[in-house]
C-alpha cells in the first residue's frame, strides 16, 4: 500500500527537490572521490558529499513523514547528527595515519614537517648553532 495518493502535491515538490539534492551531492563527491588523485584529495570530497548529501536526504525524510503523520517528525535529526560528526571525523583520523606513515617512510611526495620558528628545534638566528635535536621514534620495520 503507498502512502503516496495522501501526500500534497506542493509537499510531495519539495520531498523530491531534497532527496534530488541529496542524491547529487553524494554524487558529486563520489566523483570527487573517483577523479582526484592523491589518497590526500579524495577524503576531502566524500566528507563533504556524504555531509550535506545526508543533511538534505534527512531533510526530505523529516518533511514527509511530518505530512503524513501531520504531527511534527524529528527522529531523524539523530540519524543527520551521527553522519555528520562520524565522517569527518573518521576521514581526517585516517589523513593523519597515512601522512604519519608516508613521513615515517620518507615519500617524496609529502613534505617533511618543518618545525616552527621560535620552537626548540628550529635553529637558533642569533649564533647560527642548531637547537638540541629531539629524539625521533624508531620507524624501521622488525
Amino acid at each position: 500500500m503507498s502512502h503516496a495518493a495522501d501526500l500534497p502535491p506542493g509537499v510531495a515538490v519539495v520531498v523530491a527537490f531534497f532527496v534530488v539534492l541529496g542524491a547529487g551531492l553524494t554524487l558529486v563527491g563520489s566523483f570527487g572521490f573517483y577523479r582526484l588523485r592523491s589518497f590526500y584529495d579524495r577524503i576531502h570530497a566524500p566528507t563533504l558529499g556524504t555531509s550535506w548529501g545526508t543533511a538534505a536526504i534527512v531533510m526530505a525524510s523529516m518533511i514527509l513523514f511530518s505530512a503524513l503523520q501531520s504531527r511534527l517528525v524529528v527522529h531523524e535529526i539523530l540519524i543527520g547528527i551521527f553522519v555528520t560528526v562520524t565522517t569527518p571525523v573518521t576521514l581526517m583520523l585516517l589523513g593523519r595515519a597515512a601522512l604519519y606513515r608516508d613521513r615515517a617512510e620518507r615519500n617524496p611526495d609529502v613534505p617533511a614537517m618543518d618545525p616552527p620558528k621560535g620552537s626548540l628545534v628550529a635553529s637558533r638566528e642569533d649564533d647560527g648553532e642548531p637547537a638540541a635535536a629531539v629524539a625521533q621514534p624508531d620507524v624501521s620495520g622488525p
